[in-house]
């Protein structure tokens, strides 16, 4: 095995821990947790909220971290809290110790996904560096339906919610192992950040990429934390046990993330403001499915699909516009627009927990559902190319 093909395994390895049932698995528990603990909605959206403001401080520390000491710092960093964090859900007694360990489950995304931009664009050749990129993030999508195949093995077989957590807290032990072994031969950039840093992100330009970004973490943060929960509460689906139904919105949401790898040749084709404005359509739709039809398969397979396409198409679509804005500060740049899209992820299910206290879940879908659909229709093509370009001359005239 290349080096190049054992770090693509081991990014693989941490992305599918940290994204799978790192960030998605209170949302895919939220009827178990409910249940053992009496939560309300509104005790939902804080928790939730919780564990993206850990996701949040994750980014800001990976990136120090990245700096000072290389990409295995940060990754390794955030597999520790993933474990943890998972151990300590498995074991919970109480309300308390279930929010710490959310908080540090989640922040573990935050940690484990743009350094390995900085060690793949280091130690992988060029004609190499597509495919190892592309199998680091597919394990995103995989770790999603992962966790939704251990939520439904659960719901079939009786299985405590708290075994299941205690086998995530295994694989994320051995994603550490195995990180730990390939990522201890990378050392730091020695040019480490430009000067200008992170005041240098504050541009005009940047703006529609960072509105995308928040829109992105608000909607899909409110889907993840309430979506699951809906469903089940409508009654589930027909020929699926009811408590099954959280498990199968995260496997199909999984699946078809992984559409996620056709972003760039779909952006080839229709250019990005069409895309964009697609992405943004299909979060709307997403979250109007789940409000409309949630006990029907109708409803559930296009919500959970189109949510999926949205979240993983609109991630890579950060990852590629973000390197056109900043091409001086590739990393930094990607970073500043998952801590835009965290910042919504924070406030999202926080907001929305207490609207669905106030006005049921249903309504509180269809108006989170308005904020992608009014993005969708502000989209100006001419300003995100124009923007887009500038930026990027106005990054190399500053380099000459």
């Amino acid at each position: 095995m290349t080096y190049y093909q054992s770090l693509s395994a081991a990014g693989f390895a941490a992305t599918a821990i940290s994204y799978g049932p790192g960030r998605m698995g209170f949302g895919l528990f939220v009827p178990e947790f409910r249940s053992e603990f009496a939560l309300s909605s509104a005790v939902v959206g804080f928790v939730s909220g919780l564990g993206f403001f850990g996701f949040f401080l994750g980014l800001i520390i990976a990136q120090v971290l990245l700096i000072k000491r290389g990409p295995e710092a940060p990754v390794l960093s955030g597999l520790v809290a993933a474990t943890s964090g998972m151990v300590l859900v498995a074991l919970a007694p109480n309300l308390l110790v279930l929010a710490i360990g959310v908080f540090l489950v989640a922040s573990s995304a935050g940690f484990a996904w743009t350094p390995f931009n900085d060690a793949v664009h280091r130690k992988v050749f060029d004609v190499d560096r597509p495919t190892a990129l592309s199998r680091i993030s597919t394990g995103t999508s995989i770790g999603i339906a992962g966790a939704g195949i251990a939520a439904l093995l659960m719901a079939l077989t009786g299985v405590s919610w708290r075994v299941c957590w205690a086998f995530f807290a295994l694989a994320s032990a051995v994603a550490l192992i195995v990180n730990w072994l390939v990522l201890r031969e990378i050392e730091r950039d020695p040019e480490g950040l430009p000067e200008r840093g992170w005041r240098h992100l504050l541009r005009i330009e940047a703006l529609p990429l960072f509105v995308i970004a928040f829109v992105y973490g608000t909607i899909s943060a409110i889907y993840i934390a309430f979506a699951g929960d809906h469903m089940l509460e409508s009654g589930g689906v027909a020929g699926l046990p009811v408590a099954a139904t959280p498990a199968m919105v995260f496997l199909i949401y999984g699946l078809f993330g992984l559409t996620g790898l056709l972003t760039g040749r779909i952006e080839a084709v229709i250019g990005l403001p069409w895309l964009l404005r697609g992405l943004m359509l299909a979060g709307a739709l997403s979250l109007a499915f789940a409000a409309l039809l949630p006990g029907s398969w109708v409803g559930l397979v296009p919500s959970a699909g189109l949510q999926g396409l949205h979240v993983m198409m609109t991630s890579a679509v950060l990852a590629f516009w973000s390197e056109r804005l900043f091409p001086a500060l590739p990393s930094l740049g990607f970073t500043a627009a998952l801590v835009a899209s965290a910042a919504g992820s924070v406030l999202g299910p926080s907001v929305a927990g207490m609207a669905a206290d106030a006005y049921g879940p249903a309504t509180m879908f269809l108006a989170a559902a308005t904020l992608p659909a009014a993005t969708a229709l502000v989209l100006r093509e001419s300003q995100l190319r124009s923007r887009a370009v500038n930026a990027a001359m106005a990054y190399r005239a500053q380099l000459r």
